[in-house]
C-alpha cells in the first residue's frame, strides 16, 4: 500500500497542473480581449480629437472666408464709387474743353504767360501748378496772386474773364518754377492761411452732391453670431495744441488731408494729414471766442465745399449764436465773422450740421426747444434762419441731422423725444418716444433709412432706426463704464464708411467699436488708445484710419485694417 501512494497522487498532481493551464490560458484570452478593447477606445478619442480639431479648424476657416469675401464687397464698392467720381471727372474735363475750343485761348496766353491749374481734392486748400496751353482748368474757381503786395488776380479762362496786361505781369510776375511752387506752398501751408489763397467762384450756382448709391444694410443689422473684428496695427499721438479740454473733431467733406479740432480754449486748430494718416501738421489756429461772453464753439460743422466752418455758441445774454470762419482769408476780409441773427432765444445752441441736400443749407438744434433752418441768401455770407419747429419739443433739443433721400430734419431731445420733420410739407413725418434721455443723432452714410441715437442708458447707450417703422428700434446696444455711471453729451459716435461698424469715446480711455451684424449688445472690440476718457474717434473716408480726441489734449492717429 505504501508503495502505491506516490503512484496513485500523481495523477492529481497532473490533474491540477492541467487545471493551471487552463486557468492561464484563460488568463491570457482575457489580457488580450482588455487589450484590445483598450486600443478600439484609445483609437476611438484620436478619431474624436481628429474630428474636434478638423471642425475648429473649418469653422476658423469659414470666418475667415466670409472676412475676405466682406472685405471683397467693401472694396468692390469703394471702385465702383471711384469709378464713377473719375467719369463724372472725366466728363466735366471734356466739357471745359469743348469750351476753351471756343474761347480765344491763344491771346490770353501772350507774351509767355502760362496757365494756373487747380488740382480737385488737393493735399491743401493751396495747391498751384504749372500747366500747358493744353490743359483746362479742372474747376471754376479764382486764384489770387501769389504775392502777398499785390492784389491782382489770375482768372482761369474757364470763367470767361480776360487775362491781365503784359504790364502787370512785368510788376509781379507770376509764372513759377516748379521750385518756386513747392517753396511758395510750403510758405503758404506754414504761414497758417493768413495770406491769399484759393477762393471759391460762382457762389449763386446750387452745390451739387455726389449723391452716394444707397445700400440695403438694415437686413444685415443683429444678423451674424460674430463680429468682424478690426486690427489696430499703430497709433500715434500728437500734441492738439490746446490749452483746455477738447471739445470738437470734423473731417474736411471736400478735402480728405484735412481735419480740425476745437477746445474749450476758444482756439479752432486746422490740420493737415501727412504719409496718408501717419502723422499731422498743424496749418492754422483761430480764435474764435464769442464777442460778448468770450465762450467757446460748442459745436462746428464743415460747408460741403470745405471752405469755410460754421461755429454754434450761445443764445444767453445777446450774444452772437454762429460764426463763419473764412478758411480762404483774402485782404480786406475778416477771418471770423459772427452773423447778425439770432433766433434762438436762451440757452445753448448743442448741435449744428450742414444738410446733405442740393441746396447748402444748415440746421442747428438748442436748449430753447427750437430747431431752426440756415438758408444762404444772395447777399455774400448772408444767412437767413427759419423755424422749423419750436414746441415740439419740451426740453433741449441735443441733437439735429438731415436725411438724403427726402428732405427730413432728425432731432433727438433731452425729453426722451425723437421726430422726424418734412421740412418740404412743414410736418412732423414720425415721433419716436424712448425710455431714456437722447443726446446725438446721426443718419447711416450708406442705408438713407437708417440712424442712429445716443442715450443716456447705460449698456444701452446706441440704439437704430429705420424712419420707416413707426416706435420700434432695430437694434440696442452699448458699453459698461468703469470710471463713471454718468452718460455725458460730449461722449460722441462716428459711422464707418461702409455704414456697417460704429465708433464710440467713453468716460474710459477707450474706444468701443460695434458691428451692426452682431446680434449681441456690447462692443465686438474695445481698443485702449489714450491716458483719459476718449471723447470721439472718427473714421478716415479714404485711409484705414481712425482720429481720436481726448481729456489728455493729444490726437491720435490710429491705423487699422
Amino acid at each position: 500500500m505504501n508503495t502505491l501512494s506516490p503512484i496513485l497522487k500523481r495523477p492529481k498532481l497532473e490533474h491540477k497542473n492541467d487545471d493551471d493551464d487552463d486557468n492561464n490560458n484563460n488568463n491570457k484570452e482575457d489580457d488580450n480581449n482588455s487589450n484590445h478593447g483598450e486600443e478600439e477606445e484609445e483609437e476611438e478619442d484620436n478619431r474624436q480629437e481628429q474630428e474636434d480639431a478638423l471642425v475648429a479648424l473649418i469653422e476658423h476657416r469659414t470666418k475667415e472666408v466670409d472676412h475676405l469675401r466682406l472685405r471683397i464687397s467693401y472694396y468692390t464698392s469703394q471702385l465702383d464709387e471711384a469709378e464713377k467720381r473719375l467719369q463724372y471727372s472725366q466728363s466735366q474735363l471734356a466739357r471745359l474743353r469743348g469750351r476753351d475750343n471756343v474761347l480765344p485761348s491763344k491771346s490770353s496766353l501772350a507774351n509767355g504767360t502760362k496757365r494756373v491749374k487747380v488740382e480737385g481734392r488737393s493735399s491743401s486748400p493751396v495747391c498751384i501748378s504749372e500747366g500747358s496751353s493744353k490743359s483746362p482748368p479742372q474747376s471754376r474757381i479764382e486764384l489770387l496772386t501769389v504775392n502777398p503786395k499785390s492784389s491782382q488776380r489770375i482768372k482761369s479762362s474757364g470763367s470767361g474773364t480776360k487775362a491781365p496786361t503784359s504790364s502787370s505781369y512785368q510788376a509781379s510776375p507770376f509764372i513759377l518754377t516748379n521750385s518756386d511752387i513747392k517753396a511758395r506752398s510750403e510758405k503758404y501751408r506754414r504761414a497758417s492761411f493768413n495770406g491769399e489763397v484759393v477762393e471759391i467762384q460762382d457762389r449763386e450756382s446750387k452745390r451739387k452732391f455726389e449723391q452716394n448709391e444707397h445700400k440695403e444694410l438694415i437686413p444685415l443689422v443683429r444678423n451674424s453670431s460674430s463680429p468682424l473684428t478690426i486690427h489696430c496695427h499703430t497709433s500715434n499721438y500728437i500734441s492738439s495744441q490746446h490749452k483746455r479740454k477738447l471739445r470738437c473733431l470734423s473731417l474736411c467733406p471736400a478735402n480728405e488731408q484735412l481735419f480740425l479740432t476745437s477746445a474749450l480754449d476758444g482756439l479752432v486748430n486746422l490740420w493737415q494729414l501727412q504719409s496718408k494718416g501717419s502723422s499731422a501738421t498743424l496749418l492754422s489756429t483761430t480764435d474764435c471766442v464769442s464777442p460778448v461772453q468770450r465762450r467757446w464753439p460748442e459745436d462746428i460743422t464743415w460747408h460741403p465745399r470745405g471752405d469755410s466752418l460754421f461755429c454754434a455758441y450761445t443764445a444767453d445774454a445777446g450774444d452772437s449764436q454762429i460764426s463763419v470762419i473764412n478758411l480762404n482769408k483774402t485782404q480786406g476780409r475778416a477771418r471770423v465773422t459772427f452773423l447778425e441773427d439770432k433766433p434762438h432765444v436762451k440757452g445753448i445752441i448743442n448741435s449744428i450740421i450742414f444738410l446733405p441736400w442740393e441746396n447748402a443749407c444748415f440746421v442747428t438744434g438748442g436748449s430753447d426747444h427750437a430747431v431752426m433752418l440756415w438758408n444762404e441768401s444772395d447777399v455774400e455770407n448772408l444767412w437767413k434762419p427759419k423755424a422749423l419747429h419750436k414746441n415740439l419739443h419740451s426740453s433741449a433739443v441735443m441733437g439735429v441731422a438731415g436725411m438724403q433721400q427726402k428732405q427730413i430734419v432728425l432731432s433727438a431731445g433731452a425729453d426722451k423725444r425723437i421726430f422726424g420733420f418734412d421740412a418740404n410739407v412743414g410736418r412732423v413725418h414720425f415721433k419716436h418716444q424712448i425710455e431714456s434721455k437722447c443726446m446725438s443723432v446721426i443718419p447711416n452714410p450708406c442705408d438713407f433709412n437708417m440712424f442712429m441715437v445716443q442715450t443716456g442708458t447705460p449698456e444701452r447707450q446706441i440704439r437704430l432706426f429705420d424712419i420707416r417703422l413707426r416706435q420700434t428700434e432695430i437694434h440696442a446696444f452699448g458699453w459698461k463704464q468703469e470710471s463713471s455711471e454718468s452718460q455725458s453729451a460730449l461722449i460722441n459716435q462716428a459711422w464707418s464708411p461702409d455704414g456697417l461698424s460704429i465708433t464710440s469715446g467713453s468716460a474710459d480711455p477707450v474706444i468701443h467699436i460695434f458691428d451692426i451684424r452682431h446680434n449681441a449688445q456690447k462692443p465686438s472690440q474695445s481698443v485702449r488708445a489714450h491716458q483719459k476718457r476718449v471723447f470721439k474717434a472718427v473714421w478716415h473716408f479714404s485711409y484705414p484710419l481712425l482720429i481720436s480726441v481726448s481729456s489728455d489734449l493729444n490726437v491720435g492717429m490710429h491705423k487699422i485694417a
